[in-house]
């Protein structure tokens, strides 16, 4: 009984937090966040930014913890276009972070994530359903620092890296046991219909929006062209 009060007592918490965003407000604090995250010294490896299909930003995501702790982030995604990945970066859908642990904890913190899609495997998975990373789809914490080395085994293998920017510290870190899916309502929010990431990302149902402009306009100054093997 006490375990139930806290779960719906930690829903409401993070509806009440989340609810004062607006999508729109979502997807501008979304390129603000890569952009700060670009320009810190210790920063994504710009070789694995340039292999990336797709980059996942979850701007602000909060913690709460009344018994049972637990996470609930929402974002965007924005993938390479073409069938191969290999075009420009495309327009934005909005996505959800969903993340629960149990434990004894207290209090609150917020924390940004960066979640780099490696591969076509990795990206048709987070387009094309709900995902538990480290199961559905394998997931490492991703080296930082723009000549970091990143030819190791848990890296070449994976099909997402993550990262997380937390009181101003920029670090891999694990993201298994969470899961990512697309957050239709906030997609209605942006677009004014009913879509999915999928058919934002990959079938080209709308155009980028001013509110959306700025993140899809960084993604192209950073990294303008896919260089892993597949697109040489």
């Amino acid at each position: 009984m006490k375990r139930t009060v806290s779960v719906l007592l930690l829903a409401t918490c993070l509806g009440v937090t989340l609810a004062a965003e607006t999508a729109a407000e979502r997807l501008r604090s979304c390129a603000t966040v890569l952009k700060e995250i670009f320009g810190m010294p210790d920063s994504l490896p710009k070789d694995l930014l340039d292999r990336a299909e797709c980059v996942i930003v979850f701007p602000g995501v909060k913690k709460v913890a009344v018994g049972v702790g637990g996470s609930y982030g929402r974002g965007a995604i924005s993938c390479r276009s073409g069938a191969q990945h290999d075009g420009a970066w495309g327009t934005p859908a909005m996505f959800a972070l969903e993340g629960a642990s149990i434990g004894f904890q207290v209090g609150g913190q917020e924390t940004d994530f960066i979640l780099l899609v490696m591969n076509d495997r990795g990206a048709s998975s987070v387009l094309s359903s709900k995902v538990k990373l480290g199961a559905d789809a394998s997931a490492a914490a991703g080296p930082k620092g723009r000549t970091a080395a990143a030819e190791t085994d848990a890296v070449m293998k994976a099909e997402i890296l993550t990262y997380s920017r937390a009181r101003g510290l920029f670090a891999g870190v694990s993201l298994e046991g969470s899961t990512l899916r697309s957050d239709d309502g906030a997609n209605m929010e942006i677009y004014g219909k009913k879509l999915t990431a999928k058919d934002i990302v990959t079938g080209g149902a709308v155009q980028t929006t001013a509110d959306g402009r700025a993140l899809v306009d960084l993604l192209n100054e950073r990294s303008p062209k896919n260089l892993s093997s597949k697109s040489q």
